[in-house]
């Protein structure tokens, strides 16, 4: 008998870290309130081309605010994620970027032609 309650008490035991443990997946889960949050910090900025330099990785763009870097409009110069985001580019051109602070500089990780 000891040996019969000592299993029932193992299964429950069992059955509570199993229950305990999908709880918390299912905390985890991302929820609106986050998934938000996570575009917010993708969020695109409206650009005019100026000036492309290929040969140095780099683009010249006038910009509206861009918001997750807490950073007003303004012209200024941006070192892209890769030179190959800059072939297709050329002054005039309207575009929206993505751009982050990396190591002490201004990075675009992204452009597309504006729609």
């Amino acid at each position: 008998m000891k040996m019969k309650t000592n299993l029932l008490l193992a299964a429950g035991l069992l059955s509570l870290a199993l229950g305990t443990s999908f709880a918390a997946e299912t905390v985890s889960q991302p929820t609106p309130a986050t998934a938000t949050a996570g575009a917010a910090s993708m969020a695109m900025t409206a650009g005019e081309v100026r000036k492309v330099d290929l040969a140095q990785g780099k683009v010249t763009l006038k910009h509206e605010a861009i918001a997750n870097l807490d950073m007003p409009a303004m012209t200024m110069v941006f070192r892209v994620q890769s030179a190959d985001m800059l072939k297709n580019l050329k002054p005039g051109d309207k575009v929206q970027f993505h751009a982050e602070s990396s190591a002490g500089a201004m990075l675009v990780t992204h452009i597309e032609a504006a729609r």
